[in-house]
């Protein structure tokens, strides 16, 4: 029986890894997987120590405030793991909390894999070096990524993005509208402040407060906000009824993916959502607000002038990023506006996203299994 240890950070992490553990069990329906993880990989049936939600913080300052439970937590899954030995360990994403658990794993005889390369090649690039030391193998969701990670030293494969192989080429703009309850007619943009609690704290009203700007100008919108999870859905709904009760505003649970094909533009946080809205194919503006250290300490750390995938993947400004001070609803909401407007703006930006869709649609999940069976085997055998 094969057995594999996870720790998957944010719910990108457990859509990513519930993917792959579907593939994993196509080949062995009897492996056995535990860790840190989500609802999505929950019905992957994957037994959770802890939920993902648990290591759903961001920033330097945030990440000082909860550095004693987050290493206690660290240091109850490394004895836990290292007393049931499985085949093999797979960090995934969370490198600040994964690189320093996977070297000591590693060290302990218990072959590790990552799955999600960190940002080496955006900022912290000193990061390499900690990589070498606490990873046997990268499984890699950018095609660029790859010759870098093995120039250092450091085997690595290529595998495709799991969200471009979930989200079809061609969307179905009027059937997300209709299963949202939305107006068929009337331009719609979606709103996406982030999926954990400190960015809802940063991003939430302020997204609002762009909107309610936005409506003014263009009385004839509407607007749908996806909430990761029940507590966010009620705190996003309470912000919304306290600050911007005039807002023609649909809320809804999860959904993400319904809102963002419902959508003719996007105003979105600076993560993983931006990719998705790129697969879309959807205009979008990036914004992103944080405590004043942690953005000063990153933004003297940054190798690149972008912070949203899709502007990093295009290697050019394609869609606007409002970043810091810069983050105002007059900004924001005018550049929204203009690609509502601009036919030949946003046919490009259609253009090149579904050139990066293409990029990226490789069947990860059946790459990922195979190659990770193939550690779990290698490992099995060096182990008999």
């Amino acid at each position: 029986m094969s057995s594999l240890a996870v720790v998957a950070a944010e719910a990108s992490g457990d859509l990513l890894v519930a993917a792959v553990l579907r593939g994993m069990r196509r080949t062995d329906p009897e492996l056995v997987a535990a860790g840190v993880g989500g609802p999505a990989m929950a019905e992957q049936c994957f037994d959770a120590w802890y939920s993902t939600d648990a290591l759903s913080v961001r920033g330097y300052v945030e990440v000082l405030r909860a550095y004693p439970r987050l290493l206690a937590m660290r240091n109850a899954i490394r004895k836990r793991v290292i007393e049931w030995r499985p085949a093999l360990f797979l960090g995934v994403d969370a490198p600040d909390f994964n690189l320093g658990l996977e070297r000591r794993l590693r060290e302990a005889g218990i072959a590790v894999a990552h799955f999600v390369g960190p940002s080496v090649w955006a900022w912290r690039a000193d990061r390499i070096a900690r990589i070498r030391a606490a990873v046997d193998h990268m499984l890699l969701v950018f095609p660029f990524e790859e010759k870098l990670y093995r120039d250092a030293g450091i085997p690595a494969t290529y595998v495709g993005h799991p969200l471009a192989d979930l989200i079809p080429l061609q969307v179905d703009r009027p059937g997300a509208r209709a299963a949202l309850a939305l107006e068929s007619a009337d331009a719609t943009i979606a709103l996406l402040p982030g999926s954990r609690p400190s960015e809802v704290e940063y991003m939430g009203a302020l997204f609002l407060e762009t909107a309610a700007w936005m409506q003014r100008a263009r009385p004839g919108l509407q607007f749908v906000l996806p909430a990761a999870g029940q507590s966010l859905y009620a705190r996003l709904r309470d912000l919304a009824a306290r600050t911007q009760p005039q807002l023609r505003l649909t809320i809804v649970q999860g959904r993400s993916h319904l809102a963002l094909a419902a959508a003719d533009a996007v105003l979105v946080a600076s993560g993983t959502a931006t990719l998705e809205a790129a697969l879309m194919r959807r205009p979008m503006v990036i914004a992103y607000r944080m405590a004043w250290l942690s953005h000063r300490i990153m933004r003297r750390q940054a190798l690149i002038p972008w912070i949203g995938l899709p502007n990093i993947l295009c290697s050019e400004s394609l869609v606007p990023e409002f970043v810091q001070d810069e983050a105002r609803p007059q900004a924001m909401g005018a550049a929204l506006l203009n690609q509502l407007d601009d036919d030949v703006s946003r046919a490009r930006i259609e253009r090149r996203f579904g050139q990066i869709h293409a990029e990226l649609r490789r069947d990860c999940a059946t790459r990922a299994s195979e190659v990770l069976l193939g550690m779990m085997a290698k490992a099995r055998g060096a182990n008999a």
